[in-house]
């Protein structure tokens, strides 16, 4: 009998006891095509004998030093590896141990800065609906799916929710995409005004919205009116690319490809690679600045903050990314990916929309493409999926609650940016296979 606490105690997982490049081997032998990179974690794949040895070279020289007396080269070179390739004018990184953690960080960072400042009414953080960005108590609140906040609603702190930028579901006829996607970010002004210009704080959102909603990324100019609304009334912009950061989407940064830059970015995932838990909240100089040159000292922190084998690891991975050509590899592989999955699922009776950016794609679930209703949350189609695909040895992140947290169901994908375009196929071809068997063969 285990006594390790599952995330679901009703099922009976299998044992993982290898990985090599873009597979994972349970202790009976069967091997899965690891399709989402665990939670899109594992970049590089499995068994990169660079990373490990980087991971065991650091543990020959120094495993843990305290942040509150020393730092360690592997943090510092990291850290200067990252702003080296930042957007904007992000200047300092603040290494955490995960996404939740990063994002937690930046709203306590926003908060901190404006008491600094002098504006201590500023308190309030907007984010959006069927957002997520963690699972501490901060992270949580500022997600915005219904189902994940449900039962903690007590607890949470109040963040407003304003609509999310989902162009499948709410552009209307007629609408050029570029039209939808201003009047989607003018429901950021809308808010700021409902709450009083100077009570905010800042605003939060996904680049590419992952987990909660499969890869939506945003209409175009979308960001682009959201940092002009941000720059308008003063409010700092928080960018989670937890999920969709470090290479994942094609660029080191997903904001890149929107020409923009924000105030925070928080970073985790893609950062370790799934070799050491590791991630990073970056933020401008002029809010590096507001706390130097104020109290010196941001109220926060964490025991393994900055963690030497953690952060030579991320160096390691970050290295990896830049030095073998993995972002045009991303590029180039998403469109593969892309290109197999329209050409074996575009015209399937069940599929409403294929989307995204580089290895970040997803595939939303409906039962009716011409009206885009989604099936009975009953039915459990999320589920049902990740189960069928899991028995033919493929790993993917079936999820449900696309379109408010309660219905709608999509698929995630995120495999490593190693797959090969054979690989690809075996892909492709395991998740129709797991569709079909859940859905109905497509006609």
């Amino acid at each position: 009998m285990s006594h390790v606490f599952p995330r679901h105690c009703h099922v009976q997982l299998p044992t993982a006891v290898g990985g090599e490049g873009v597979w994972l081997i349970d202790s009976d032998g069967k091997r899965y095509l690891d399709g989402s990179g665990g939670a899109a974690v594992s970049c590089l794949g499995h068994g990169d004998a660079e990373v490990t040895g980087a991971i065991k070279a650091q543990l020959d020289r120094l495993a843990f030093a305290h942040t509150g007396f020393l730092t360690s080269e592997p943090a510092e070179a990291l850290a200067d590896l990252l702003i080296r390739h930042a957007p904007g004018d992000l200047d300092r990184v603040y290494f955490v141990s995960g996404g939740s953690e990063a994002t937690e960080a930046a709203i306590k960072l926003a908060r901190q800065y404006w008491v600094e400042k002098g504006q201590p009414q500023r308190s309030r953080l907007i984010a959006r609906r069927q957002s997520y960005h963690g699972n501490t108590i901060g992270a949580l609140s500022a997600g915005g799916n219904a189902w994940r906040r449900q039962q903690f609603g007590p607890l949470l702190l109040d963040v407003s929710h304003i609509a999310p930028c989902y162009e499948y579901r709410d552009r209307a006829d007629g609408e050029t995409a570029e039209d939808y996607g201003i009047r989607a970010a003018e429901a950021l002004r809308t808010e700021i005004e409902r709450l009083g210009p100077d009570t905010v704080m800042a605003f939060m959102a996904e680049p590419v919205v992952g987990a909660t909603a499969g890869a939506v990324p945003p209409a175009p100019g979308y960001y682009r009116r959201i940092r002009e609304i941000c720059d308008e009334y003063g409010i700092l912009l928080i960018l989670d690319e937890v999920m969709c950061g470090m290479g994942r989407t094609g660029t080191l940064f997903a904001c890149e490809q929107d020409g923009i830059a924000p105030d925070i970015l928080c970073i985790a995932k893609g950062l370790g690679a799934g070799y050491q838990p590791v991630g990073a909240m970056l933020c401008s100089r002029a809010i590096y600045e507001a706390i130097a040159q104020g109290s010196g000292f941001f109220q926060h922190g964490h025991t393994y903050i900055g963690h030497p084998v953690a952060t030579a690891a991320g160096l390691a991975v970050l290295r990896a990314i830049l030095g073998r050509d993995l972002l045009a590899q991303v590029r180039d592989r998403g469109e593969t990916l892309h290109s197999a999955l329209q050409a074996r699922l575009g015209q399937h009776p069940h599929v409403g929309d294929i989307r995204g950016r580089g290895l970040f794609r997803g595939i939303e679930i409906v039962e009716d493409r011409a009206s885009k209703a989604p099936f009975d949350p009953q039915r459990k189609v999320a589920a049902a999926l990740k189960k069928a695909a899991f028995a033919r040895g493929l790993i993917c992140y079936p999820m449900s609650g696309t379109i408010d947290g309660r219905t709608g169901d999509h698929i995630l994908l995120a495999p490593p940016f190693i797959i090969t375009e054979a690989e690809i196929g075996m892909l492709v071809d395991r998740l129709a296979g797991a569709m079909d068997e859940v859905l109905g063969v497509a006609a």
